[in-house]
């Protein structure tokens, strides 16, 4: 539940901007989420959310820059914990993970800034990662092997 509600507050500070916790606290109830207070800041922490100038002139929450070592570790751990399973077909991995966990998934592979990824692509448990060349896939493969153990 966790994952879903932290991808949900991904998608909606990429969706809208959002000022406050209490305007994050509600959008959430609103989507059927039952949160606090105490539940969006822990979130809010979790996600090093930051708060942003927004073309308004105000300030709205927005995602941290994806630069140091705890937000790797920590999107290790969600792909770790989401991941269900990891096939490929040609220049193409599908990835399967639990139900509304695919977009936080997805970041945690962008934040890794692999070689011959060319993209991500999201549905709310499907990630489709596009590699630059069939004969790349298999080390993108081990990655996320290495990842899962």
């Amino acid at each position: 539940m966790r994952y879903s509600r932290q991808n949900r507050i991904l998608g909606l500070i990429k969706e809208q901007e959002i000022e406050t916790q209490e305007k994050l606290a509600y959008l959430l109830k609103k989507d059927g989420f039952d949160v606090t207070q105490a539940t969006v800041s822990r979130d809010i922490k979790e996600l090093q959310l930051i708060k942003a100038l927004a073309s308004s002139g105000k300030y709205k929450y927005a995602l941290g820059m994806i630069t140091d070592a705890p937000i790797t570790d920590r999107f290790a751990k969600i792909f770790k914990d989401t991941i269900l399973s990891v096939v490929s077909s040609d220049n193409l991995i599908v990835i399967k993970t639990l139900t509304g966990c695919a977009n936080a998934a997805a970041e945690a592979i962008d934040s890794l800034c692999l070689p011959f990824l060319l993209g991500t692509i999201a549905g709310d448990n499907t990630i489709l990662i596009i590699v630059d060349n069939d004969k790349n896939v298999p080390f993108l493969q081990e990655r996320f092997s290495e990842l899962l153990r």
